[in-house]
């Protein structure tokens, strides 16, 4: 099979990190301009690119047959769920107003930072405001009812093409009246390509050097035109079950694997917490359950791994409090982010790590798509070893992702006199006459470094 045609990766995603803000969570306002305070802190931390969560205005239908299963299992009956719109084109009053936006992407813009909106165009809530006028724009049955989808709403009807110049218009106001940087496209692989490739045309003549983020994982073709980067959920889904001891480090890496002979050179974010696991219930959030060492290992792991860290609102201050998606201000308030964590000990801790690992991203922005190949090894089963070469520095990265200490030998690796060492976390390095071995406590990891001219 042939290796698509993929645009370059732009400057600005180089060395750069994702920070997901769901405003219901971030503060307890769930506010745009309360999220507007914090972004200070972002710019302080070293991360680059902002996303939000939907900010149109969402559908308040209260009929239980048009909401998602979880929505239903949720127990708020808030009816309004942030990825089920009424308006496309107007701020939800619950965050705020066209001036609150406009004031925190220019006040994001003044810290450095980009800001991405979500864009929900799938499918709509049964009162979207379009609907009564242009009952075409959603898909209908033989009998003219309309059509749900997967999660109880109605489905647009992309062969219409008033509703493709409707939509096309709605991604050019946000860039036209609010400066935005880019989009995250919601479901967007089940939305014709040949939609997205258009749309991209029209919103490059408006502003360039904008991100555009794929929520699909399966179609590099994707990222010839329309998009830049991918979810990457077979990756996210895996970490979880590793550092959840589901899963061993082998199974991780055969997911790698395979992920990457799919993608045929795709780029994809790295996580392993955003809005849809803090709010499943049938997901626990890895920080509510894992040991600090395991979340700080598969976090030091997304950094080091080619793609695009991807942060969720509060895993900087390694808050695992439960969140909702149907939860606010008036429908189960208090599911918020634990902002106190950033004083506790785990909390410090985890903000040092994330500057560093920001830090490191920004020295070594190749990390993004340079050269990866695996460390072949004696313990498969607990440790994952691999090698990245960036800009003549290679690294060399060791992480027992085992609850027990784990012992590892690589042969003809390095000499350890020749590099210096990144980041030890429960890890020695002793050398032996056929190579190296090291000896890693549980989620023990470890980060080399050496220039080839330096031995």
């Amino acid at each position: 099979m042939s290796e698509p045609e993929l645009k370059a990766l732009p400057d600005f995603l180089r060395g750069n990190a994702i920070y997901q803000i769901f405003l219901r969570a971030f503060t307890p306002e769930g506010t745009l301009s309360a999220a507007a305070e914090m972004l200070p802190h972002l710019a302080d931390l070293g991360v680059g690119i902002v996303y939000l969560c939907p900010v149109v205005e969402a559908d308040d239908d209260p009929r239980p047959e048009f909401w998602s299963e979880r929505q239903k299992q949720s127990g708020f009956a808030n009816p309004k769920n942030p990825y089920r719109m009424k308006s496309y084109f107007r701020i939800d009053p619950e965050y705020g107003t066209d001036a609150d936006l406009r004031r925190f992407v220019e006040d994001a813009h003044a810290l450095g930072l980009r800001v991405i909106l979500d864009l929900v165009y799938l499918h709509c809530g049964p009162g979207a405001e379009f609907l009564e006028e242009h009952p075409e724009f959603a898909e209908c049955d033989e009998a003219g009812k309309v059509k749900p989808g997967p999660w109880h709403f109605p489905l647009l009807n992309y062969r219409n093409p008033e509703l493709r110049e409707y939509l096309w218009k709605n991604m050019e106001y946000f860039i036209r009246e609010f400066d935005i940087d880019g989009y995250r496209c919601d479901v967007s692989g089940g939305i014709p390509l040949d939609f997205w490739e258009a749309g991209r045309r029209r919103i490059n003549a408006l502003k360039p050097g904008l991100l555009m983020l794929a929520e699909n994982e399966g179609n590099p073709e994707e990222q010839n035109l329309a998009f830049e980067i991918g979810y990457g959920f077979s990756f996210n889904h895996a970490l979880v079950e590793l550092i959840e001891g589901k899963k061993s480090a082998a199974d991780l890496r055969k997911v790698l694997d395979e992920q990457r002979q799919q993608l045929r050179g795709a780029r994809v974010i790295r996580c392993f917490d955003n809005h849809d696991i803090a709010s499943d219930h049938y997901w626990k959030r890895p920080e509510e359950v894992c040991p600090p060492g395991a979340t700080d290992a598969a976090l030091g792991l997304c950094f080091l791994l080619e793609g695009i860290p991807f942060f969720y609102n509060g895993q900087e201050v390694a808050d695992g409090r439960r969140h909702s998606l149907w939860a606010n201000r008036e429908f189960g308030p208090g599911l918020t982010v634990n902002w106190r964590n950033a004083l506790t000990p785990r909390g410090r801790k985890r903000l040092k790590l994330v500057r560093k690992l920001l830090a490191l991203r920004q020295r070594l922005p190749g990390l993004s798509d340079g050269p990866f190949s695996w460390i072949e090894h004696d313990n498969p089963e607990n440790i994952l070893a691999f090698r990245r070469e960036v800009n003549g520095e290679e690294l060399i990265a060791l992480f027992n992702f085992s609850p027990a200490p784990a012992t590892v030998r690589l042969q003809a690796v390095l000499e350890p006199a020749c590099a210096r060492t990144l980041h030890a976390s429960g890890a020695t390095l002793v050398p032996e006459r056929a190579g190296l071995r090291g000896d890693l406590l549980p989620y023990g990891w470890v980060v080399l470094s050496r220039r080839r001219r330096d031995c």
